[in-house]
């Protein structure tokens, strides 16, 4: 089967490096990709926003499988454009439809959706500019600290939580008037603080029938004990050690079963990922947030513990024939480092000499998956906030951080930084 990744991260390079390894994948691509993506597929100059561009690619490359890595081609409904179109009838997709990827691309449907599905979430209203005095008094009914998410896509970053209520009114404002995230932010959700430790569930689904892949848990902020600027995310462990069974259980009958029942009641085409962003409160399970695709570095730490040949569990989702999958995972835990440039998730530079990548291990439990990166003149230089993920197994979550940390310090380009403290909070 010759198959195409959209996208150009560490999750992009994870999921090539897997299914790189099936006997069933003839050839792969990955568009655009980066340094590290070349080393196990071919990767293409493609505008990833731009479907007809995607298109041809598709047709000079005899493409049979297309996976769309990142949420903007699926809320831009790269889908639909291919199903739309007779010549791509035999195309398999793994990604939802414009519709179903609005459960990522609008905070306020997600919240409509849960709702609509008694999936339980935080008690919520949405606001635009037209009704923002209406939303500075209701933050006035709302107890500290206060969250507010801007309503489209944000790169991870929309969202605030804020002690003060006149800050909280004036950060609203600065969202609907002065378009602090942009589009993204002409709408505003408005939720109740829910106090609990943060997990992420991975579904695969086609739509109907689902399995559930490892969980994980990432690290968004920038410093150290959790401080500063949102990110990306800084490093993740999987499994997550407090999700024990009995927990496991409410998820899926309290918010796995009833998201999937809820797409497949509404008729929404939906196959591929669901990512649903959880917080434990007490022994309770609410949901974050839906994403409609894998998380990033999450995928760097969930994939790898997937034992199956990873592009037939796929090929099966797109056949509708999830139900025939036995999922096989790896019992040993995995956790995943990442290297940033200096300055992010602020300003920062590119094009900086990545150095000590052949000193690293290289063996079945170590894995480094690049993030931002790019080749030139056979140097790898940095391309991006997030350079480098460092993934490594152990018999414990510690250890796994151990190996992680042991193979990062091979490393170096000008201006790194990592968090030294992921795992901690879980002791």
């Amino acid at each position: 089967m010759n198959v195409l990744i959209l996208g150009s991260g560490g999750r992009e390079h994870t999921i090539a490096h897997q299914i790189s390894k099936s006997p069933g994948c003839n050839t792969l691509f990955v568009a655009p990709g980066n340094a590290g993506t070349s080393s196990c597929a071919t990767n293409l100059k493609l505008d990833i926003l731009n479907f007809e561009e995607v298109a041809k690619s598709i047709k000079t490359h005899e493409i049979q499988m297309l996976i769309v890595g990142p949420e903007a081609p699926l809320v831009e409904g790269i889908k639909d454009y291919f199903d739309e179109r007779e010549e791509f009838s035999d195309l398999k997709i793994v990604g939802p439809s414009k519709r179903g990827a609005l459960l990522e691309g609008s905070k306020e449907r997600a919240k409509e959706f849960m709702k609509s599905h008694q999936v339980p979430t935080a008690a919520y209203q949405s606001f635009s500019e037209k009704t923002l005095e209406a939303g500075k008094e209701f933050l006035k009914t709302m107890h500290p600290p206060y969250v507010l998410k801007a309503d489209g896509l944000a790169g991870g970053k929309g969202v605030l939580i804020l002690t003060h209520l006149k800050e909280a009114q004036d950060e609203l404002e600065n969202m609907l008037t002065n378009s602090k995230f942009g589009i993204a932010s002409e709408k505003v959700v408005i939720e109740e603080f829910l106090n609990g430790i943060e997990l992420s569930v991975f579904v695969l689904t086609d739509g109907k029938n689902y399995i559930t892949l490892p969980n994980a848990k990432d690290y968004k902020r920038i410093g150290e004990a959790d401080t500063g600027l949102n990110t990306g995310g800084m490093g993740a462990i999987s499994p997550v050690p407090f999700a024990d069974e009995a927990f496991m259980r409410k998820v899926d009958e309290k918010i796995i079963k009833p998201s999937i029942d809820g797409l497949y009641k509404e008729d929404i085409d939906f196959t591929g990922f669901l990512f649903i962003g959880l917080m434990k409160v007490g022994d309770e399970p609410f949901v974050v947030e839906y994403n409609v695709r894998m998380g990033d570095p999450e995928t760097e730490v969930v994939i790898p513990r997937i034992k199956n040949d990873l592009l037939d569990v796929l090929s099966k989702t797109t056949e509708g024939k999830i139900q025939e999958v036995q999922l096989e995972i790896d019992a040993q835990h995995a956790a995943t480092v990442m290297l940033v440039s200096g300055g992010y998730p602020g300003t920062y530079e590119k094009g900086k000499v990545v150095s000590g990548l052949d000193k690293t291990e290289e063996d079945e439990k170590v894995f480094v998956c690049h993030a931002g990166t790019k080749k030139e003149n056979d140097q790898v230089l940095t391309n991006g906030g997030r350079v480098i993920a460092v993934t490594a197994f152990g018999d414990t979550f510690q250890r796994a951080l151990e190996k992680a940390y042991e193979n990062v310090n091979h490393i170096n380009f000008k201006g790194m930084y990592y968090r030294k403290d992921l795992g901690k909070d879980l002791v």
